[in-house]
């Protein structure tokens, strides 16, 4: 980011640019940032593309067109495809763009074998918006609380994240809602951050397969009946508690080969503190138990998929921890990824 950042301060802008990766906040963050600067908020040189199907040949067309009382054109194309699909009449054509037009790329995901993707690299800037680790969203996080006056313990703030989760968007909403909440306060308590933020589904199936450790089946019900009012699917909910158990399998595995926090944290793509709640869950739990989660989830999909009971009533059986009933025809060896 440190590149796009110098452009944008310096006003001395690349012919092309392209921003990917599964990080929405940063790509649409940038994409206003340099929208801005490069136009410097006049509409007569700024043209806006969006979707796959788009006409190559006019794009070139504008591309060779001059600026109308202006130093750039700017043309930003949004989710065109265009790096995951042949587009080498585009790419071809990058070299003789005119220095005065400006092309700003916003894409989902990227081709690195791509000739555009090569071609962008050779004559701009490409930047992958990844998401971010927890390190640099707990500093990021701080920043935007100190710049409003508040400060943070690094235990209120890995809180914080644990009950926002590592989108940054959401991350963002949360932090505008403690702000005002804390208006008056320069420190940020963790009971502030229990009474304003929200807390995100992961962090209630994290609850749930902990009330089915201790064996306290009417907590798990309460919060499976928050999640039903939440709009939840009975489905997705399944899906969630399987990963959450396959999760666990995995860290019980990386565990016995005695990897470290940060390793199986990096295994798991998930951030540190997650994955040190992970392990301690995990330690309730036998792997030849948690297998047979595993499996017992598998069954709860196929007996709602094969019609025997609904959603919510899989899911009910499954965290009273009762034998769902008997399938008709059960595949030997039946398994699943999730």
């Amino acid at each position: 980011m440190q590149t796009l950042n110098e452009d944008i301060k310096t006003g001395q802008f690349k012919r092309v640019y392209l921003l990917f990766g599964e990080e929405a906040f940063l790509k649409q963050s940038y994409k206003r940032k340099l929208k801005e600067a490069i136009t410097g908020g006049e509409t007569m040189n700024y043209h806006y593309f969006q979707g796959k199907g788009l006409d190559v040949k006019e794009l070139i067309s504008l591309g060779n067109t001059m600026p109308f009382f202006g130093e750039k054109r700017l043309i930003l194309v949004e989710d065109s495809g265009f790096f995951k699909a042949a587009a080498d009449e585009l790419a071809a054509w990058l070299p003789a763009m005119p220095e005065t037009t400006c092309l700003l790329f916003v894409e989902e995901a990227a081709d690195k074998r791509s000739k555009l993707y090569k071609r962008v690299k050779e004559l701009g800037y490409a930047a992958e918006m990844k998401r971010q680790d927890s390190a640099h969203l707990s500093r990021w996080a701080a920043s935007i609380l100190a710049r409003n006056g508040r400060k943070v313990t690094s235990a209120t703030m890995n809180l914080f994240l644990e009950r926002t989760g590592d989108d940054m968007e959401q991350i963002w909403m949360e932090l505008e809602k403690l702000i005002s909440y804390t208006m008056g306060s320069d420190v940020v308590t963790p009971e502030d951050v229990e009474a304003v933020t929200s807390v995100q589904v992961s962090n209630r199936i994290f609850e749930m397969v902990s009330a089915m450790v201790a064996g306290k089946t009417k907590q798990a019900m309460g919060l499976f009946q928050d999640l039903l009012s939440l709009k939840e699917p009975p489905m997705r909910i399944l899906f969630l508690i399987a990963r959450q158990f396959n999760q666990l399998l995995q860290v019980k595995e990386l565990t016995a080969q005695k990897k470290g926090r940060s390793e199986i944290a990096a295994r798991l793509k998930v951030p540190p503190f997650v994955a040190g709640k992970l392990s301690a869950q995990a330690g309730a739990f036998s792997a030849e138990e948690l297998l047979g989660l595993v499996n017992e989830c598998v069954e709860a999909e196929e007996a709602v998929k094969t019609g025997r009971m609904d959603g919510r009533l899989a899911v009910e059986l499954l965290l009273a921890g009762r034998a769902l009933p008997a399938q008709q025809e059960r595949s030997s060896g039946s398994s699943a990824v999730f």
